[in-house]
């Protein structure tokens, strides 16, 4: 990780308009004025690291403290058993958190490692000044507890629907349970997924090879129509 800045009031209204415009946008400030965000970011004792792709952000059994938000780029949540088999829980996105569970408990056995998709700038905050009575008096700081367990909630509600999908006794089943969720949030029966194909087998825990025959045998029968991450519900009687 290469450190870019760390926050306190000596650096107030310093960052580039780039990330304040992401954090802006953030489920975890939404609502809060610019002049607030940078009062809390001191607050928070908040920093930022710049990962190259492919980078750990942290591993595995590390102890987690600061909940991350993604300012730019993107990065894989990830888990591997005893023997190295990978399984891909989520892809968090620029302006998404990551990390809050942990960080919040530090209890926790953190199981799960963040892993750089790509060149991938992070924003750190200490959770636990987002959890305790705030010295500094801000008046953000209700807010900020708030919009933090709306995420908890939001992040709950997102593995649940996982759950859903890899629990399917067949690989088509996954595929459709997961392509129907997406066309709902798209609103439309066309939607990109943010997966490659090895990572959307890694996230529905299934076969590569298996799956793409999968895919092949829905497009042949009209079920679907895909282009690389592009993908097209079409209306058939039974899918299954």
């Amino acid at each position: 990780m290469k450190n870019i800045f760390s926050f306190n009031y000596k650096t107030f209204g310093k960052m580039p308009d780039v990330f304040i415009n992401v954090i802006k946008t953030s489920p975890l400030f939404i609502g809060a004025s610019e002049k607030e965000i940078y009062s809390m970011l001191a607050c928070l004792g908040s920093f930022a690291g710049k990962y190259e792709k492919n980078e750990a952000i942290f591993h595995a059994n590390e102890n987690i403290t600061n909940v991350g938000l993604v300012l730019s780029g993107s990065l894989y949540l990830e888990r591997e058993d005893y023997w190295g088999n990978r399984s891909l829980l989520l892809r968090v996105e620029k302006g998404e958190l990551f990390g809050e569970i942990y960080a919040c408990e530090p209890l926790l056995s953190t199981n799960i490692s963040a892993i750089s998709a790509e060149e991938t700038v992070v924003l750190f905050m200490d959770v636990q000044r987002i959890t305790t009575l705030c010295t500094s008096n801000c008046i953000y700081h209700s807010q900020l507890i708030h919009n933090l367990l709306s995420v908890l909630a939001k992040k709950a509600y997102m593995l649940t629907c996982k759950i859903n999908h890899i629990t399917k006794r067949t690989t088509r089943n996954k595929l459709l349970s997961y392509f129907s969720e997406q066309a709902l949030l798209a609103g439309s029966s066309e939607f990109m997924i943010p997966f490659n194909r090895q990572e959307l087998a890694d996230f529905l825990s299934v076969n590569r090879s298996a799956m793409s025959a999968e895919l092949s045998r829905m497009q042949s029968e009209g079920i679907i129509t895909f282009c690389k991450n592009h993908i097209k519900l079409q209306k058939v009687d039974n899918p299954l």
